[in-house]
């Protein structure tokens, strides 16, 4: 790994401390919470069992008159806690901080009974004549909303890290963008000068009767040049796409990589259907895709073994698919979406904006896809590419 994927690991380790952070956050809120929402709990079932108590004592003809009074102020001041008094058939003798409309339906209150007895278990009041009531209870509004605030906090801050990753990523992204784009345009600009002054040179030299195989071939690397440095000033720009024959660009973008890759590497073709398949490109840009993937087979396929690149052409529908495949190393799983990030590399030397750029043109500028299909540890990757066809809808 080389310094880009190094910082790349560095600001994913930080995305993941930032969560791992809000985690323990939420976790230290939720217990804390917890405990609190057990306290009133238990605070609760006191409260209710003095309820009880009270109406046994008012159950009670021997009991002291005196202390009526403080009895029925405990049963009145209960207003938060949902209660109902049953006898041992559970016949509704009372109950008390339950829907007043509702209540009167039976039913009403018989599932309530149920669902209270299946959250707490009833206390039971003993009478004097022998007989026992039962009081019911649940959890009141405040206990309930208690113990779901957490959840609710924990949520919360799970929705900001997530803005927070986000507007952190876009803005990292964007800042990318605008530096990718300054310098894409500088160098076009930067390369325009020499350009035009060696295309002079090149006129200088025909004109004085130098050797025609040396100007042709200094013309077509001031073509390539010229090529390269219209690429570069389409960075940031929206392309124009033209309906091009998508075979023919394709063989010829590979063609170009074939005579200056070493002559190990085999690149073979296999098109369906065979006719043409016309498509929207700008065909600069497009080629400079083909030809980073092409160069991307080759470094993955090192320099021994078999080395072999299938450029393969199919159709589905309305859509091209393009597979590019090569009998590299591979590509473990967990990294088929982060190899196009910029500054993902395995090599010593490199930054790692190869596929990063191929993701650029094809999924920015040709409203495209692209994705590793497919990848074997030691016997080699599938890129895919998707398109849509330009005479078809």
């Amino acid at each position: 790994m080389n310094l880009q994927s190094d910082i790349y690991s560095q600001k994913q380790r930080w995305k993941i401390g930032l969560i791992l952070v809000a985690l323990l956050i939420g976790g230290l809120s939720l217990s804390y919470t917890s405990k609190l929402v057990n306290k009133l709990a238990d605070e609760e079932r006191k409260k209710v069992e003095l309820w009880a108590e009270g109406t046994r004592i008012l159950a009670d003809p021997t009991g002291d008159a005196g202390g009526l009074g403080f009895i029925l102020e405990v049963i009145k001041n209960n207003e938060t806690v949902p209660v109902i008094l049953a006898d041992e058939n559970n016949n509704i003798i009372s109950y008390r901080n339950l829907d007043s409309l509702r209540a009167l339906d039976s039913t009403y209150l018989k599932a309530q009974i149920v669902q209270m007895r299946s959250v707490h278990d009833p206390i039971e009041v003993s009478l004097a004549n022998g007989k026992k009531n039962f009081i019911y209870y649940e959890n009141s509004v405040i206990l309930t909303q208690l113990r779901y605030y957490p959840f609710v906090q924990l949520a919360i801050i799970f929705v900001f890290v997530l803005v927070a990753y986000f507007a952190f990523s876009s803005s990292r992204r964007a800042e990318q963008n605008r530096v990718w784009v300054g310098m894409a345009k500088e160098t076009a600009h930067q390369l325009g000068t020499p350009l035009s002054s060696m295309m002079a040179w090149v006129e200088i030299l025909k004109i004085k009767g130098i050797d025609q195989s040396i100007t042709d071939e200094f013309e077509k690397d001031l073509e390539r040049l010229s090529t390269i440095t219209e690429r570069f000033s389409k960075i940031g720009s929206l392309p124009q796409l033209t309906s091009s024959d998508l075979k023919l660009v394709l063989e010829k973008a590979v063609q170009y990589m074939q005579t200056r890759s070493p002559k190990k590497v085999v690149y073979s073709f296999t098109f369906i259907p065979e006719q043409s398949i016309q498509v929207a490109l700008n065909i600069p840009l497009f080629e400079w895709a083909i030809e980073n993937l092409c160069k991307n087979a080759v470094d993955a396929m090192g320099a021994s073994g078999k080395m072999d690149v299938l450029v393969s052409l199919s159709e589905k529908q309305n859509e091209v698919n393009i597979d590019f495949t090569d009998t590299g190393k591979g590509v473990p799983k967990s990294k088929f979406k982060s190899i196009f990030n910029p500054g993902y590399t395995t090599k010593k030397k490199g930054w790692g904006l190869g596929l990063t750029l191929v993701k650029r043109i094809i999924e920015e500028y040709h409203q495209g896809k692209i994705f590793v299909k497919d990848s074997k540890i030691d016997e080699g990757t599938t890129f895919r590419i998707v398109l849509q066809q330009a005479n078809k809808t």
